[in-house]
Parts: C-alpha cells; sequence; structure tokens
C-alpha cells in the first residue's frame, strides 16, 4: 500500500485545540479532503491519526504513547504524528508527504524518524519579508512566509516597516535616511514615557500592525517570530531638546551623512529602563516573540566608546570619565554593550522565558574578549566563524587559494576549522547558542537576481556546518517568493538535508531534476545546474559591496562605463544618480574602485578577477545556456522548468559580465591613468574598448530579458528608490547604451581631487 495513498484514507485527527488552524492550513497545503470538523478536539482512542507534541503529557499518558519522534502509519491508515515542538510541523510534513511518498508498506506499517539535522533554521535580513525588498511588486506575504515553514525554517523575523520608507529625513544630497528603511528598531514599533510622541502614533500603529500580521502568519505555521533591529540606534535630534543630558554616541557615517546621529547614552538608567519597557510592551503585542537580533555600529547604530564607531570612539558622559588606555576603554564599552543586551533579555524574559537575546561579534573587534566572556544564559552570537576577529574572514576562497572568502556563510565559504566546533562547544557550556550563517539565495551574492541554482554547492556547505557539530542555522536573506521563483533548488536542498542529511545529494538532484521535467529532460538539468555551479564557483568576488547591495546601490546595471565618467553632462547622468545610493562627493561617482574612502576594488585584484572570469567563467556558463536553449528547442513542449532555468542563467551571464566588465574599467582606466609607456597604454585602451563592446551587448541581452514572463530580479511595486530598481529598468538601459556609444573615444582620465572639489559645492 503507498503511504501517501494511505494518508489520504485518514478520517479525523486528534489535536490539541491551539493546534487546530494550524492543521487545517496544513492539510489545506496539501489538499488532503478531510472535513474541517473532524479537526474537533475528541477523547476517543480510535482515531487514524494522533498528532503529539513532547510536553503534552496528559495527551501523552492519555494516548500511553511511549513511541519514538516521527510519523507512523499502517495499512488501515492508523498511525501517530509526534514531534518535539510545533515549529517542525510544516517542514516535516511536507517530508513525509512529498520526499517519502512514494514508499511501501512494509511489515503492515511504516515508520519515519524525526532526525532534523539542525534544531533551528532562523531568517537574519529578510530580504522580501522586511528589508527593501518588501516593497517589491506582486508579493504575497502570506504566500512567502508558507514556503518558509515547508523549507524548514523554524524561527522567522518578522519587524518590517509598514511603510515604504522610514521617518528619518536629513539635509539634501545625503544618503543617510535610506539605512533606516531596514533592520527597524524597536522605536519604530512601540514607545516608552521617555520617547512618548517623538514619532507620530499613526507611524507607529501603522509598523506594529505591519510586525503583528508576520508574526500571526508564522504562528499560524508553528515558526517562531522575533526582530532583528540595529541597534542602539540614533534618534531625532528633537529629543536632545528635551533631555540634553542623555546623549549617547555619534553612531552616523560622516562621509555619507551630512548631519550627525546620536543614540540616547545607554549607560543611564532611564534609558535602560526606556528599552526596558520597549521590549515588554513589543512582547505583549507579540507574545510568543521569541529572539531580538542585535546589528550594530552601522547604519545609524552603534554602543558607546567602541572602537568601530565611524567617527572612533565617542559617547556620552556617563562610562568614560576621563582619558582611559585603549585596554580599559574597551572593557567599559564592552560590558556596556553586555548590560545593554542583557536588559532586554531579562525584560522579554518576565513574559516570555524562552525569549533569547542574539548579537554578531565582528563590529566588537575592539571589545572582543570582553563580549565573549560576557555571553551566556540566553546571550547568543550569530556569526559566519567564531574564529574570525572583526570583518577578516580567515577562508579562503574555493578555488582561488590566494583570495580570502568575502562574503561568510556563501557559496565560497566551504568547510570549517575545527576551532570551530570547540569554541561552539565553549559558548554552550556557558548557555549561550551560537548559529552560522548559510547565504544561498537573497543579498549574500548574485543580488537583485532571484533563483540562481547551485544544488551540490548548498549541499557541500550544508555538510561542512552539520560535520562541525553546528545545530544552529541562520538562513541570511530567507528565500524568495515561491510565485517568482517556482522552482528553487538550492532550498529544495535545504529542505532534503534537513531530514535526510545522509543521502547522495547526487540521487537527490537527479530525483529534483526528474520531478520537475517530468522525466522528459533529467540529465539537461542535472548538467545545466553542473555547469552553473562551475561558473559561480569560479567567480572571483570582484567587490564585497558589488556582489551583494552595492550592485543596485551604484547601478551597475544603468550607469555608463565609459573611460572619463565625469565627462558625461550632469543632465545626462542624472537618470540615474538621482538614485544612486551615493553622495554628491563619493568617489564612486567617477571610479568604480572606491567607495568613500575605501578602496573596494583594487587594479591588481580587478586585473586577476577579469582574466580568471574570461578563462573559466564563460565556457561554464555558456555549456548551461546551451543545454537549456537546446532541450527547449527539442522537446515540446518543453517543460516549464527549462525555460525557467534558462532565462535565470542567462540572467545571470548578464550579471557576471557586468562583474567582469567593471574590472576591466578599473584595470583599464586606472593602467591607462598611472603609466607612462605608449605600449601599455595603448593595451590599457584596448582593454577598455573592448569592455564597452561586452557591456553594450551585455545590455541588449539584459533588456530582451524584461520581456519574459519570468521575473529575474525583484522590482519595486511603484517607481525606484536607492536599495531597489524600479520598473523603468528597461528605459534605463537604452540609455545607458546610447551614452556609452557617444563617449567611449574619450581619453581615461579621473579626477584625483573629484571628492574635495564636490564637497566645496553648493547642493
Amino acid at each position: 500500500m503507498n503511504l501517501q495513498l494511505a494518508t489520504k484514507e485518514i478520517k479525523s485527527a486528534h489535536v490539541i485545540p491551539e493546534l487546530r488552524d494550524m492543521l487545517k492550513l496544513l492539510f489545506e497545503n496539501f489538499k488532503l479532503p478531510i472535513p474541517i470538523q473532524t479537526l474537533e478536539l475528541d477523547s476517543a482512542l480510535s482515531k487514524q491519526l494522533i498528532i503529539i507534541f513532547e510536553g503534552s503529557n496528559s495527551i501523552i499518558t492519555e494516548f500511553k504513547l511511549d513511541a519514538p519522534a516521527g510519523f507512523s502509519i499502517n495499512n488501515k491508515g492508523e498511525g501517530y504524528l509526534r514531534l518535539p515542538e510545533k515549529k517542525f510541523l510544516f517542514s516535516f510534513w511536507h517530508h513525509v508527504m512529498e520526499d517519502q511518498g512514494d514508499a511501501e508498506l512494509k511489515g503492515g506499517s511504516c515508520f519515519i524518524p524525526f532526525q532534523p539535522a539542525f534544531s533551528q533554521l532562523r531568517t537574519a535580513y529578510d530580504y522580501f519579508l522586511n528589508q527593501e525588498g518588501r516593497v517589491t511588486q506582486g508579493l504575497n506575504r502570506e504566500e512567502y512566509i508558507n514556503q518558509l515553514a515547508i523549507q524548514g525554517l523554524t524561527h522567522v523575523e518578522v519587524n518590517g516597516l509598514g511603510s515604504p520608507m522610514g521617518l528619518e529625513n536629513g539635509p539634501k544630497g545625503e544618503t543617510y535616511p535610506m539605512f533606516y528603511t531596514y533592520c527597524p528598531a524597536m522605536d519604530q514599533f512601540v514607545y516608552s514615557e521617555l520617547n512618548k510622541g517623538l514619532y507620530p502614533f499613526y507611524y507607529l500603529s501603522n509598523n506594529l500592525e505591519y510586525m503583528k500580521q508576520n508574526a500571526a502568519m508564522a504562528r499560524k505555521r508553528g515558526l517562531v517570530p522575533g526582530m532583528l533591529s540595529f541597534e542602539p540606534r540614533s534618534v531625532p535630534e528633537s529629543f536632545f531638546q528635551r533631555y540634553p543630558m542623555l546623549r549617547g554616541a555619534r553612531v552616523d557615517h560622516p562621509f555619507r551623512s551630512f548631519l550627525p546621529r546620536y543614540n540616547m547614552t545607554i549607560t543611564h538608567p532611564v534609558v535602560l529602563n526606556h528599552y526596558w519597557e520597549m521590549t515588554q510592551k513589543l512582547i505583549r503585542e507579540v507574545p510568543d516573540l521569541g529572539f531580538f537580533t542585535i546589528w550594530t555600529n552601522d547604519s545609524g547604530a552603534g554602543f558607546e566608546h567602541t572602537k568601530s564607531l565611524y567617527v572612533g570612539r565617542n559617547g556620552g558622559a556617563y562610562l568614560v570619565r576621563e582619558w582611559k588606555d585603549d585596554q580599559e576603554i574597551a572593557k567599559l564599552a564592552g560590558d556596556n554593550a553586555l548590560q545593554f543586551m542583557r536588559n532586554i533579555l531579562e525584560a522579554g524574559r518576565e513574559i516570555n522565558p524562552d525569549f533569547r537575546v542574539i548579537t554578531r561579534l565582528e563590529s566588537f573587534y575592539g571589545e572582543h574578549d570582553v563580549m565573549w566572556d560576557g555571553f551566556g544564559n540566553g546571550l547568543d552570537v550569530e556569526t559566519a566563524s567564531l574564529v574570525a576577529r572583526g570583518w577578516d574572514m580567515p577562508y579562503t576562497h574555493a578555488k582561488y587559494q590566494d583570495s580570502k572568502v568575502l562574503n561568510g556563510g556563501g557559496l565560497h565559504h566551504q568547510g570549517l576549522d575545527p576551532t570551530e566546533t570547540s569554541k561552539k562547544n565553549e559558548l554552550k557550556e556557558k548557555g549561550a547558542n551560537a548559529a552560522f550563517y548559510f547565504g544561498m539565495g537573497p543579498q549574500l551574492m548574485f543580488a537583485p537576481l532571484m533563483g540562481i541554482p547551485y544544488p551540490k554547492l548548498v549541499w557541500k556547505r550544508l555538510s561542512s556546518l552539520k560535520s562541525a557539530e553546528i545545530e544552529e542555522i541562520v538562513v541570511y536573506g530567507g528565500t524568495f517568493p515561491p510565485s517568482k521563483v517556482p522552482y528553487f533548488a538550492n532550498y529544495e536542498m535545504l529542505r532534503k538535508f534537513q531530514y535526510d542529511s545522509d543521502a547522495d545529494p547526487d540521487e537527490l538532484i537527479r530525483k529534483m531534476a526528474e520531478k520537475w521535467t517530468g522525466g522528459k529532460a533529467t540529465e539537461v538539468l542535472v548538467n545545466a545546474w553542473a555547469a552553473i555551479e562551475k561558473a559561480v564557483e569560479y567567480f572571483p568576488n570582484v567587490s564585497t559591496l558589488y556582489n551583494t547591495i552595492g550592485f543596485t546601490w551604484y547601478r551597475l546595471w544603468t550607469r555608463p562605463l565609459v573611460p572619463d565618467i565625469e565627462a558625461i553632462s550632469p543632465n545626462e547622468r542624472e537618470y540615474y544618480e538621482d538614485m544612486m545610493c551615493t553622495t554628491p562627493h563619493n568617489p564612486n561617482n567617477t571610479d568604480l574602485s572606491k567607495d568613500v574612502l575605501f578602496n573596494i576594488a583594487s587594479v591588481e585584484h580587478c586585473s586577476k578577477a577579469m582574466n580568471q572570469m574570461d578563462e573559466f567563467v564563460w565556457p561554464a556558463i555558456d555549456m548551461a545556456i546551451n543545454l537549456l536553449g537546446q532541450a527547449i528547442a527539442e522537446i515540446h513542449p518543453p517543460p516549464d522548468v527549462l525555460q525557467d532555468q534558462f532565462i535565470r542563467t542567462k540572467a545571470l551571464k548578464c550579471w557576471l559580465m557586468t562583474q567582469r566588465n567593471v574590472a576591466a574599467w578599473v584595470t583599464g582606466v586606472h593602467n591607462y591613468i598611472n603609466c607612462k609607456d605608449i605600449a601599455e597604454k595603448k593595451m590599457s585602451k584596448s582593454i577598455i574598448d573592448q569592455m564597452i563592446d561586452l557591456e553594450i551587448d551585455n545590455m541588449d541581452e539584459l533588456h530582451d530579458l524584461f520581456n519574459q514572463d519570468i521575473e529575474i530580479i525583484a522590482l519595486m511595486n511603484t517607481g525606484e528608490s536607492p536599495l531597489m530598481y524600479g520598473k523603468d529598468i528597461q528605459n534605463q538601459i537604452r540609455i545607458k547604451q546610447d551614452l556609452m556609444k557617444k563617449y567611449r573615444h574619450l581619453e581615461p582620465r579621473i579626477d584625483p581631487d573629484y571628492m574635495m572639489k564636490k564637497a566645496a559645492t553648493r547642493i
């Protein structure tokens, strides 16, 4: 008897009352013909399916069910489902129905054990649900959260702004207000007596309702809702007009902002009480709020006197009373940050005893040891590496041993040092959990593309985490909306790994390809994925910023790559400059190797990266495109998945080609300017000319991809912003091409005094 047929014969279910709606939703997901009234609580012992969760002692006693966790059913359709926590229900049931649905009953019964690879899969910086992608056209949040539950997520970040932008404003020309639209702080949802009236009540109410809706949708699927905020974040200057002695640290980036931003001094007990009150208000609104993740020292947030504050160690008057050496200040700053986190932890645990507070260590490189000693008893860590100090990753690129991993937790971060395990265990002994980043979807690579597949590399990353005895995973960026990305091999592998980590990944990939193609093009899809994986694995990372948010920030798909960017007239540049996440004096406006005072792409690295892409990336990506294209031409009708993967692979090639051409721009322009030899200048100019030809052709390819029904990137539902492209992108691509043709013959030039000249220009 087929297992799936057996489960369809279930007539009723004995459920705990609070799980009734969850089960209703579950059965609707799988279209099981079970009348809703049969889910009513019933004490009869003759039911054919028993759903029991650990801790429901009265139910366990009533049924005298002394059996291991998992799913059990006999050939009469009688059995039980037992899980330790409801957060696993949707993903495990999906595993039973989809992955084990063709299993034959043996000996009159079938048992599928519950053996998850990880105890927790938590989202962080959920691009679509809470961050800039929440204003994507056609986004269905309920569908999205349902997908998270099926893919195995157990904890979901739920705090997003209910409006497209926050209320932060600033002087003309600065970009800082943009950074307040993501990871919104607690004071964007609730107020305390201290800051009451600082933000309009309607604004707070709108944001809180958005958060509560997300939490409710997560709760219906058994998931644990939580928050991710930049804290302690700056507050409007009007607050300090009322309380001048509560001014804390200056937390803005002086190059990106034209107005200093300050937060409250968290050393003061009044401010700690303010955060205590806000924490408890939030948890009363969302009683099952299970975690609060703190990112800091960036985007208008920071801890007093910590070393990584953009303007250096600074803060209120109550922590450092006179000049002290760096070590003593680090101790005071670290202890102050820990006190703030424990304050939130204790406030939360008064209402929800399971509440935990999490932070990442990178920003505390100056206070690392102090922070490390203070973790424990519910104060946790999330990270790409516990061995690292600061942002410098102690791992090398998977294919280029002379290059470091730039995106920790991503596809090039394969393998973990054994020290990670011992460090994790050290924290665990103190009652602190350590969660590691897993970034194979939005944000950590290939932004703003959607649905780039590399399933074998996903399995490899997850296997390395499990081998290192890592128990908690942070799914960086969340997932993709299934209506926009119906075939996402990466997270299918994540879901399968969670409940079958000993399986053969090649066999799983083959079965997935067979299912999605209906057996018509199994080998084609498997081989195409392998070719895509080779291409992305050999991608050398031109710049950490350009791999992620910077690709959109700096409009790499719509700004013209010409030898002298500044020569383009201001009127001609405004179509993209108006929406760049930049300031008028940022060197990146005319020099792609720089951003503010950073060198983000060296000439040496770009020269090497350009050649590496030409040698390794194009043969692999072209193989994938040819395999898919040929199958589409030969199979009538072709499976939908082939067209979907074909378009996404072509979009990936366009993205990679622009990355290659940015590297060529940096190489050609800088070498031309800096060398004196005529032959070298001629060679540099030929690199630029080739780059221009390639990018113009590349934009033709990209332009046409937007005519397809398949969405390759997330576009804003209305207009555009410095954080997202808008629906006018095709028109901007054509303008880019025209400007590249018009200005391609200019002599390469970068004004070395651009920053200073622009800084003295009236806005």
